[in-house]
């Protein structure tokens, strides 16, 4: 039995690929600040488990306890996969050094690279004791390898992450592991993290103007199309452990 586990599923990205797996029959479990009723409904709907457990992601201790538990729920029933989405993100601060607040920094690196790294090493701790199949999907972004004005922070924990990804895949690898961890770079989609960006200055953030205009002309992705090419990829695509995939290679094979 597969078990999918989802931060940041309440809204955008998350909230599709939730729905893509439990369309496949995956249990899913869904981590995040708020609960999206609309998910629960769907697995009632189609008859397959589904939890959502609340949980901030940018207070370590309230990750370890959460994870813990949903690690402990999960293992004692001996599952054969796990997938585990690190979704969840934040762009802010947007604004350029020297302005920036210490509060959202924190937050920033907190819920975008110390908090995937605590719930894979969680996991992959675990699933060593119970030879349990884990697949990570670390969802990353272009600013991963690419530097914006104004996104400073948020480059630098997405590249952060991008690293984590490529170095605990070499550690698998030589610990002869059937685990997998793969970062995911999902395009510009129309999520209401694209509505903060729009909402911030031009003083703060030079490609304010490009921005607007993706939405403007139709340009961005829908986050159905982009979880349904992710979902494909990695149940029946083969994912390669420590690779970065971007969606244009996904929707454009």
């Amino acid at each position: 039995m597969k078990f999918a586990i989802i931060t940041g599923a309440s809204k955008g990205l998350g909230e599709s690929i939730a729905k893509r797996l439990l369309q496949e029959q995956i249990t899913v479990i869904s981590v995040s600040r708020t609960e999206n009723k609309q998910l629960s409904k769907l697995a009632m709907e189609k008859g397959i488990d589904y939890k959502h457990i609340s949980c901030n992601l940018s207070l370590e201790k309230e990750i370890q306890e959460v994870f813990m538990e949903v690690a402990h729920c999960i293992f004692e029933k001996n599952p054969t996969e796990i997938l585990l989405f690190n979704n969840a993100g934040v762009i802010e601060p947007i604004q350029k050094v020297g302005n920036l607040d210490q509060t959202p920094i924190i937050r920033n690196i907190k819920v975008n690279l110390i908090a995937p790294i605590l719930i894979t090493n969680l996991f992959l701790s675990n699933a060593h004791l119970t030879n349990t199949k884990v697949t990570v999907i670390n969802v990353t972004s272009g600013a991963a390898v690419r530097s914006i004005e104004g996104w400073s922070v948020y480059c630098s924990s997405k590249a952060g992450l991008n690293m984590f990804t490529q170095t605990a895949a070499i550690e698998q690898a030589e610990l002869k592991t059937d685990n997998t961890i793969i970062g995911f770079s999902p395009g510009v989609m129309d999520t209401n993290m694209q509505e903060t960006i729009r909402s911030s200055s031009k003083d703060a953030f030079n490609e304010l103007d490009k921005f607007k205009e993706y939405k403007e002309k139709n340009l961005l992705l829908e986050t159905d199309a982009v979880a349904s090419a992710l979902v494909n990829l990695v149940l029946r695509g083969n994912p390669e452990s420590g690779k970065v995939y971007h969606i244009k290679e996904l929707l454009n094979p």
